[in-house]
């Protein structure tokens, strides 16, 4: 027994030395991210690029220290996880620990729409007929903040991203788009994405480094999300 809290206190030790070194910054790694949805802008490569456009985004606050891809790949591809995307129970520690990383941040695709509807030259939306083509698209992000000493899942929440084509332009703070989602710089799809990275950056700060009221105010963004889904499901039945 004694030897096992020695070895926590070691590995206590070793992440607390990481924050005295970030400045008291999360040390954070954002890992590829995975698709479950339908959308047809998924390719390879683009789970990479989500990571890299959260991880820039994450950079840009200030608050964070963000690993780079090249030191957190090598590791994934040695616990072949890189080709799935997943962290295995009790492989989150082990991963933090080679990297040095005190959280993963992982995100799965689950949900994408985009609608269209035209009516002779226009389109109607929602009863409203406009000029020329208009569509809107939605975006769901399962997102898991898994903690790299203990292995456990401490935030979980499911992000969304909303976006009309013609709107207004909702812009990346660090860079936009490139490599295989270059094509969507403008498009729908490509602003849901954007809205999504933003609300995913906020939503961390907020509660790994804010830890302020705005919690609260996430957690009623959280209840209204669930009880549109539910609604949602009744209307289906």
């Amino acid at each position: 027994m004694k030897k096992l809290m020695l070895g926590f206190a070691a590995t206590a030790a070793l992440f607390g030395a990481g924050s005295v070194l970030a400045g008291g910054k999360p040390v954070v790694a954002v890992i590829e991210f995975r698709n479950e949805s339908g959308a047809a802008w998924w390719s390879g490569g683009v789970g990479w690029e989500l990571a890299g456009l959260v991880s820039n985004e994450l950079a840009a606050t200030g608050d964070f220290k963000v690993l780079e891809r090249s030191k957190i790949e090598a590791v994934l591809s040695e616990q072949n996880l890189a080709a799935s995307g997943r962290v295995a129970a009790g492989t989150g520690a082990k991963i933090g620990k080679l990297t040095g990383a005190q959280y993963l941040i992982a995100g799965t695709v689950t949900a994408y729409e985009e609608d269209t509807a035209s009516t002779g030259g226009g389109v109607s939306f929602k009863g409203i007929s406009l000029g020329g083509n208009k569509s809107n698209a939605y975006l769901a992000v399962d997102l898991r903040v898994i903690n790299a000493t203990t292995g456990e899942l401490d935030f979980v929440r499911t992000v969304e991203g909303n976006a009309k084509s013609g709107g207004m332009s909702i812009g990346i703070s660090r860079g936009g788009f490139g490599g295989a989602l270059g094509k969507q710089q403008k498009t729908p799809a490509g602003k849901a994405i954007r809205a999504a990275i933003i609300e995913i950056t906020d939503y961390l700060n907020c509660v790994m480094v804010q830890k302020d009221g705005c919690v609260a105010e996430y957690d009623a963004k959280e209840s209204r999300r669930r009880e549109k889904t539910k609604g949602a499901l009744d209307l289906d039945d």
